[in-house]
């Protein structure tokens, strides 16, 4: 939904009169449309779904009752409040209003206290009920995925474990290690997951506080470079850091670790034996550009536009069929956006795939 001062009222009466005196009381705060009939209202919203409707109840032809009643009976126009405009103040036309689905009335002639008063509490409450529904949707989305790739990892572990305790007799101690190998696959798979899905809560519910200061880039990429050099020399993967010493930014430490944390991960996920993944970054006026470049699959057109999405995340194994949710780019997207940054992807199938993200170098407005 739009701010409060850009929202769109409509308003509808077939006085001239009362629509002027509700324009000019509006005037300056909201951007206001007209219609001089019930019909023409109905043909408006259909073109330009405002946000909140003035409604007056006695008109010729179709009254505000019948205007209200469709517009609660279709399903692209019933969450738009209704508030109607009357002149009457018997109980039984109010409770018909609200019966009908009104949010509220208010009666001529107009005080524009009392309007304004009422306008902006429904918008108020029409934002807020937005908000919550598109935060149960997230929500509901998320644990799709959490149910979806935990699933995974955990009935390989449950049957590699099984397997070798049945079976563990039969094989001499290299399969059994190779074995042990899955297995610790399976865990760090989960165990990355979990991680993302605590940041990620934590980051919904407001605990984790974004908290920008100078921080040194190079610092932050070296230990997260020896923290996946087991994993790297496991595949046969070259790791490198070009990011020089000095290199400044502004933002929080905590999310930048957990940017590169990653899309390093991600780039050793989809690199294959004998390849490289190169961390650098460049200096560009007021900010920093990060990279994360990496000599693997890469991916097609479908799979950039489906990078960052939660109701559409990139889901494809790895190049020792690693598992993945794309949670982490989710992660990545929002911790990047809190520090005034962006972050996009540059890949071509079989030529690899970099990861670039930007951060101010000094302290900014557009931090939050």
């Amino acid at each position: 939904m739009k701010t409060m001062d850009s929202a769109l009222i409509l308003l509808v009466d077939d006085n001239p009169k009362n629509l002027q005196v509700l324009g000019n009381l509006l005037e300056g705060t909201y951007k206001t449309a007209v219609a001089r009939t019930g019909a023409k209202a109905l043909e408006f919203v259909k073109k330009r779904p405002p946000d909140l409707i003035l409604l007056d109840i006695m008109m010729p032809g179709m009254d505000g009752f019948e205007v209200c009643a469709q517009l609660q009976a279709a399903p692209e126009t019933r969450e738009i409040p209704v508030i109607f405009l009357t002149a009457k103040t018997e109980t039984e036309d109010i409770v018909k209003g609200f019966d009908l689905g009104a949010v509220d009335y208010v009666t001529k002639p107009f005080r524009k206290e009392e309007l304004l008063a009422r306008v902006q509490t429904h918008l108020a409450l029409r934002h807020s009920k937005e908000a919550l529904h598109q935060l149960n949707i997230t929500k509901d989305k998320f644990f799709s995925i959490i149910a979806h790739d935990l699933r995974s990892p955990f009935t390989g572990l449950i049957g590699l474990t099984k397997f070798i305790v049945e079976n563990i007799e039969d094989y001499s101690k290299e399969e059994i290690k190779e074995l042990v190998g899955d297995l610790q696959l399976s865990a760090e798979t989960v165990y990355a997951l979990l991680e993302n899905l605590l940041v990620w809560s934590r980051l919904q519910r407001g605990i984790i506080k974004n908290q920008p200061e100078p921080i040194l880039l190079k610092h932050i990429a070296q230990q997260n470079i020896r923290l996946f050099t087991p994993t790297a020399a496991q595949k046969g993967i070259t790791l490198s850091n070009r990011i020089q010493d000095d290199t400044p930014a502004y933002a929080d430490h905590n999310s930048v670790n957990t940017v590169i944390r990653n899309l390093l991960s991600n780039a050793l996920k989809f690199t294959h034996t004998g390849g490289t993944v190169t961390l650098s970054a460049t200096p560009k006026d007021e900010q920093v550009e990060v990279a994360v470049a990496d000599t693997g699959i890469g991916m097609n057109a479908e799979g950039r536009a489906k990078l960052f999405q939660l109701d559409q995340p990139y889901q494809r194994p790895g190049t020792a069929e690693e598992k993945g949710t794309g949670l982490g780019l989710i992660l990545c997207k929002e911790f990047i956006e809190r520090n005034g940054g962006t972050i996009w992807v540059e890949s071509e199938v079989g030529q690899g795939t970099t990861f670039r993200f930007t951060l101010p170098t000094a302290s900014t407005d557009g931090i939050t």
